[in-house]
């Protein structure tokens, strides 16, 4: 029951994990204006993403516009928006093979074929992780050494967007998560006795006066 438990919760934080990555993929938070000013009034802030860049005026309003040439992105850019959505697909993989393999599903037949399948699910989970790792600080690198780069306009300065914390929270949920569920399925292989249990029954057989024989059958 232990490693059912473990399983149960490692793939509620995938889950978790995997909704976070998608909201980090779809933001435009990515970058975000530094104000370096001594003057606190600004009139506009500036949003950048994988997807596309926003402008928000002091007003409220806010215009975003749609990057229409991909092959006028930056490498940083497209290597992001790759891996992010490589990212993503991956756990969608990852979730079907997780719930083939759950001890809580009946897709596979009880034994050590199932926990190796759980295993492969929770290895793809946290591989997930790392992969959607490598575009965040990737892009957290570039905004840091640009900020701090002299030659660089104050005007042209960003700081790290809420896309990219989200982004690591989710990393983060998504290499837990796989632990757990390898764990889980690492526990089950090796003692099927914490897995949980699986009973069946013998139906009884109606006697000749039509009633059920009251036996107790094991």
């Amino acid at each position: 029951m232990g490693s059912a438990a473990l399983e149960i919760l490692g793939l509620v934080l995938c889950l978790v994990g995997w909704v976070g990555l998608i909201l980090a993929c779809g933001l435009p938070m990515w970058q975000v204006t530094a104000f370096l000013d001594h003057n606190i009034v600004t009139a506009q802030t500036t949003w950048k993403g994988l997807w596309m860049s926003c402008v928000v005026q002091s007003t409220g309003h806010m215009q975003c516009k749609v990057y229409e040439s991909v092959l006028a992105l930056s490498a940083e850019v497209q290597a992001a928006r790759a891996l992010t959505v490589g990212a993503v697909l991956l756990a969608l993989v990852a979730l079907f093979v997780t719930l083939t393999g759950a001890q809580c599903t009946t897709c596979v037949a009880p034994g050590p074929a199932k926990a190796r399948v759980a295993l492969t699910g929770g290895a793809l989970y946290a591989l997930c992780g790392l992969l959607a790792l490598v575009p965040l600080c990737w892009f957290a690198n570039i905004v840091v050494r640009e900020f701090y780069d002299p030659t660089v306009p104050v005007s042209q300065k960003y700081e790290l967007g809420a896309a990219l914390y989200i982004g690591w929270a989710a990393s983060a949920l998504l290499m837990g998560g796989g632990g757990l569920v390898c764990c889980g399925a690492w526990v089950c292989a090796g003692r099927p006795d914490l897995s949980l249990p699986v009973k069946y029954s013998v139906p009884r057989r109606p006697t000749a006066s039509g009633d059920y024989d009251k036996k107790n059958y094991v």
